[in-house]
């Protein structure tokens, strides 16, 4: 049976007073239909589950509207600020696909390109962990699925036979048709503070070594130093899919031959920046889509030869646990594939993990070294002490693996700024004798 063809005020008459919403995270928001959401006021009980808006929905901020969101950006943190029901549901990004489940959404809800001649949407920038529950939800006569539709996203590849990020139409209950521009992550300008950590995190990197890079400058600046220099031979296997990514591939440094596994194809689950990122992942079959239960497994990541994990954090102590979503008590972001990709980096002696961070920060004027002694009463440790394999910082690299507490304590001290070497370098003399 044909979906329903809807604009995106009509489809939000689909869902009733007292409901329940499920969507994906980021570039699976599906823009317009929740912005009409906000044009209702009649809400009694309505529930979203999600992650990681990219827009700010009036709906989120009605009393009768609650939010379980499963990470953070700039919109959740400003909207929970300006009073709005949002509550955090910890858990890594493979495990929001049993969340989902469990939480069960009468409607569920993506955002996707439109159909193509073969009977299906794509779901463009992200496959993620949702689309078993959107595949359910559309089979099942009792709940709802509301696709939206934009002709300016791109229509991207996966690997069959074995992996789909298509969804036949005809499960497809409303289908909302939009034309908006999509969200576009610009890419942050790096200072000399970002280079310099950039510069160390690249003597990790070998040539034929597989890599995972994240979101930011630095992860960035990593990229265009390996897309600039002389090696090459690059294998992707990335939870995220970035315009550093692209660069790398325009560059013609990736040739994905060398992986050991998925082999000739650049593997990702989501993708976020540029309109230039999003036209050459249009049709591109060197980037395939794959969903977060894969991607993100420790155990398949560390099947690709050399791996190479590069990620940020907001603070590190002296026994490696590292903070890298939650700050005195205010939630930032979240786990995402943070903690999977430590873990698979570190089960192989060629392989290496990558916790790259500056030395210091500003906090209400005040200037705080991020590497600490020990973590703050109420710290929320994104990745335990003993995942943790190198820390990077601008004034060079603490490789853990192996060490002893106070080897490891020691190694942190002298990678601090030196205005707080020397009070760490005395607990770091301590540590692990009593």
């Amino acid at each position: 049976m044909p979906p329903r063809i809807c604009t995106p005020e009509e489809a939000a008459d689909v869902v009733a007073t007292t409901d329940t919403v499920g969507f994906g995270l980021g570039p699976a928001n599906p823009d317009a239909f929740l912005a009409a959401l906000g044009g209702r006021d009649d809400w009694v009980d309505l529930t979203f589950g999600g992650a990681l808006l990219l827009g700010f929905y009036p709906v989120m901020s009605h009393p009768n509207v609650t939010y379980r969101c499963g990470f953070f950006g700039p919109a959740e943190r400003i909207m929970l600020a300006d009073g709005a029901n949002i509550e955090l549901v910890p858990g890594g990004f493979r495990q929001f696909a049993p969340i989902l489940r469990r939480y069960n959404p009468r409607v569920m809800t993506v955002l996707a390109a439109p159909p193509g001649e073969d009977g299906t949407v794509n779901l463009s920038l992200h496959l993620g962990a949702t689309y078993e529950e959107l595949v359910l939800a559309g089979r099942d006569p009792d709940r709802l699925l509301v696709v939206e539709v934009n002709p300016n996203l791109p229509r991207t590849c996966s690997l069959g036979p074995d992996y789909t990020n298509t969804i036949p139409l005809d499960i497809v209950d409303v289908l909302v048709e939009a034309d908006g521009a999509p969200f576009t992550l610009p890419q942050p300008p790096p200072d000399e503070i970002d280079e310099a950590i950039a510069e160390v995190a690249r003597t990790f990197v070998a040539d034929g070594a597989t890599l995972q890079i994240g979101i930011g400058a630095v992860p960035n600046m990593v990229a265009s130093k390996l897309a600039e220099g002389s090696g090459g031979r690059y294998g992707i296997h990335s939870e995220m899919f970035t315009d550093g990514l692209m660069l790398l591939h325009q560059a013609g440094k990736v040739t994905n031959d060398a992986k050991s596994l998925f082999n000739g194809v650049s593997i990702t689950t989501f993708a976020l920046g540029t309109s230039e990122l999003y036209k050459w992942l249009d049709g591109n079959r060197d980037i395939a889509f794959v969903p977060v239960q894969v991607v993100n497994d420790p155990t398949v990541i560390a099947q690709n030869h050399s791996f190479v994990s590069i990620n940020g954090a907001l603070s590190v102590d002296l026994y490696g646990q590292v903070v890298a979503d939650n700050i005195d008590g205010r939630q930032i972001s979240g786990v995402g594939g943070h903690e999977d990709f430590v873990a698979g980096a570190e089960m192989r002696i060629d392989d290496h993990s990558l916790i790259c961070l500056r030395s210091t920060a500003v906090s209400n004027g005040v200037t705080r070294s991020r590497i600490v002694a020990l973590l703050p009463e109420g710290s929320v440790v994104s990745t335990p002490r003993h995942h943790t394999g190198v820390v990077v910082t601008e004034y060079g690299a603490a490789d853990l693996s192996g060490r002893t507490v106070r080897e490891r304590a020691t190694a942190l001290a002298e990678i601090a700024h030196p205005d707080f070497r020397d009070e760490l370098r005395e607990r770091a003399a301590v540590l692990g004798r009593y």
